[in-house]
């Protein structure tokens, strides 16, 4: 039995995105429809790239986050739609945005709106600080973080799971990067992605989000939604001070393996995802294999 008071939804970000996404549960849910309907209004063209992009349009920047954020939304109302509830929310990198929105701590016009201008400055970053993202495979954190520190512009910026840390370095380093990760005995894999996110490269773009939010209003989150950053609830800040965590949030380390343990520490043991694919899937139960894992689909495909 799932217990909203030990059930978290947690919503994924950008490396979700997958062509068709979200159609199945635009089929299927009238609050589904009407999340992807309020996105279309404010950006044409939003549902046709969900249900039909291709691949290569999908993975820029500035379609991937509308996109991801309209399903993720979509999905967590459908599910409140079907009864299941959680009484707490995390999201990854983007995700964090509709877990803020579904927490009532942005109204839809304001997240959506949000989203498109991060996406915007994001990718305007990538492209004046041109940086690739590896995630590596099988080495302790403290090792990675040396080999990151020899070589210097090379960052941490995604603490996944134990034994798998993703890395964002400016895209002259990869050689070297790649040369150091080998001689530790490590792997790497390249990451389909436009820029090196979530390290000082976003510092631009973190600044500009910041400004963006002054005039933006960021209410008290309903239930306890986790942040990135500090792998802390927003709970109980001053207003001042979630803004600036969420802006800070572009050029800081996503504290994902932090965040499940906090939220397991706190009484959470049953996670949910919501939105396209499963990667949280896998990290969580890497992270604690005694928790229970599920997809949203997985109850919504049964109609429960």
């Amino acid at each position: 039995m799932i217990k909203k008071e030990n059930t978290a939804f947690v919503f994924p970000g950008q490396g979700a995105q997958c062509p068709g996404m979200g159609l199945d549960i635009f089929k299927s849910s009238v609050e589904a429809e009407k999340i992807f309907k309020k996105a279309e209004l404010l950006r044409p063209g939003t549902i046709k790239q969900c249900f039909e992009g291709t691949k290569e349009e999908l993975s820029l920047t500035q379609n991937t986050q509308p996109c991801i954020f309209t399903v993720d939304v979509a999905m967590a109302n459908a599910c409140q739609q079907s009864g299941i509830e959680a009484g707490a929310y995390a999201g990854f990198s983007l995700g964090e945005l509709a877990a803020l929105h579904v927490a009532s701590a942005f109204e839809f016009e304001n997240a959506f709106n949000l989203i498109c201008h991060r996406a915007n400055l994001m990718s305007r970053s990538a492209s004046e600080n041109p940086g690739v993202m590896y995630a590596v495979l099988g080495l302790e954190d403290y090792i990675i973080e040396a080999v990151c520190k020899s070589i210097g512009d090379c960052y941490p910026v995604n603490y996944n799971c134990p034994g798998q840390i993703v890395v964002a370095c400016r895209d002259n380093y990869e050689e070297a990067f790649m040369t150091e990760i080998r001689n530790v005995n490590g792997r790497a894999r390249k990451l389909a992605v436009s820029g090196a996110f979530h390290s000082p490269f976003m510092k631009m773009s973190s600044d500009e989000l910041r400004r963006y939010l002054e005039n933006v209003a960021f209410n008290e989150p309903v239930v306890p939604v986790y942040s990135n950053k500090t792998a802390c609830p927003y709970n109980g800040l001053h207003e001042d001070e979630k803004k600036h965590i969420l802006a800070m949030q572009l050029s800081s380390p996503v504290l994902w393996k932090n965040i499940i343990s906090r939220m397991i520490a706190d009484g959470i043991d049953t996670f949910i995802e919501v939105g396209p694919g499963k990667v949280l899937c896998g990290l969580i139960s890497k992270i604690n294999p005694n928790v229970r894992v599920y997809h949203a689909m997985d109850f919504l495909s049964k109609g429960e």
